[in-house]
């Protein structure tokens, strides 16, 4: 039953990433599964080999980057059920924005006039967390509010702070109290207690601590990493200067529990959230000027990940990872990598991603 699977993984594992594990699940039975490759492999960004290379295994962890917006989506939708919040209010009656005219919707559908990025860590390195997240807050727009459509870090950082100010409870605390705790999702959150199971990510240059402000080595580094190693914690620079928790990225998880977060949504939401308000994310919300339709933080018919599951919605994370979700097809499609290990820009991710989403075309087929 994994053959395929396998096949497809094996074809592309070391030369697009060092590791990978595949889910396929159809009406929530998992038709297919497969895990490949090492989870540290290098030792520096010249490819020399690490000393030990744990292979990857179904439990293992990866950073999931941008798929953590949808876990920040889901919390803010529940937090609007509750009338905590009202996704078309403007923002700024609960955050220090430069434009009044912003929404959280705005914010959700990328059509907020945001930057695509901030790095707050060079612009602020010796600040702390608290004082980086209040400038990530100033940040003035550079497109008109209202679209078109400009994919943007900022936005859902933003989108988080907001999150926690309406729930009352930091982000990481209301992502585990309303997602992972009621979908049993034991091995999913921000910061992971240890890198033993995590996927390692870009070699870097060693990054200043968040918590003191002063150079320091990257904790979790394991037996043949060199300092720079970033293993167990978030790859991204914006999350990791605003303590390794943030509305855009940061969330770790293996593939079973991204799974499961992507069958809930496809069965309608319960228990995280209703079906009226799956209905709403999944919506197409009207931005303009993006090569897909967008709904509440998440991606609808986007080419790059759904390949010929025209229909599917889902997200994509920088460092290799998807979830796509196709309730038509009774389909929910995982795949987990680390295609910057041990440096960003390798070759091949897209079409990797789209050779396991035609496999999981293939097994609705067979379903039929």
């Amino acid at each position: 039953m994994n053959d395929r699977l396998d096949t497809i993984l094996a074809d592309r594992v070391p030369r697009v990433c060092s590791a990978a594990v595949a889910l396929i699940a159809v009406d929530g039975s998992v038709f297919a599964a497969s895990a490949a490759g090492e989870l540290v492999r290098y030792a520096d960004a010249d490819g020399t080999p690490a000393a030990e290379r744990p292979p990857a295994r179904r439990d293992s962890i990866f950073d999931l980057a941008s798929i953590s917006k949808l876990f920040t989506t889901v919390v803010l939708l529940s937090l609007a059920e509750e009338g905590r919040l009202d996704l078309d209010e403007p923002v700024a009656r609960r955050i220090p924005v430069r434009d009044g005219r912003i929404t959280l919707r705005h914010l959700l559908t990328h059509t907020a006039g945001l930057p695509p990025t901030r790095r707050i860590d060079l612009e602020l390195p010796g600040a702390d967390a608290a004082a980086r997240m209040a400038a990530m807050l100033e940040t003035p727009t550079v497109h008109p509010v209202g679209g078109p459509y400009l994919y943007s870090d900022v936005g859902m950082v933003m989108a988080g702070r907001i999150a926690e100010l309406a729930g009352g409870a930091p982000l990481d605390a209301l992502v585990r109290a309303r997602v992972t705790e009621v979908l049993g999702l034991a091995d999913t959150g921000y910061r992971p207690a240890s890198p033993a199971r995590v996927a390692a990510t870009e070699w870097k240059p060693e990054r200043p601590d968040p918590e003191r402000g002063v150079p320091g080595g990257v904790p979790g580094c394991v037996p043949g990493c060199v300092p720079g190693c970033v293993r167990g914690e978030v790859h991204d620079e914006t999350a990791y200067a605003l303590g390794g928790v943030a509305g855009h990225a940061g969330v770790f998880a293996t593939a079973g529990d991204v799974l499961a977060f992507g069958e809930a949504l496809r069965r309608g939401g319960g228990p995280m959230l209703t079906r009226e308000s799956v209905a709403e994310m999944t919506r197409d919300q009207g931005a303009e000027g993006a090569p897909f339709r967008h709904g509440l933080g998440v991606r609808l018919g986007d080419p790059s990940i759904v390949g010929p599951l025209d229909g599917a919605y889902g997200h994509s994370g920088f460092t290799g990872t998807s979830l796509v979700v196709d309730p038509d097809r009774r389909l929910t499609v995982v795949l987990l990598t680390n295609a910057v290990h041990p440096v960003r820009g390798r070759d091949g991710i897209r079409e990797m991603r789209h050779a396991v989403a035609a496999e999981a075309l293939r097994a609705a087929d067979l379903d039929l």
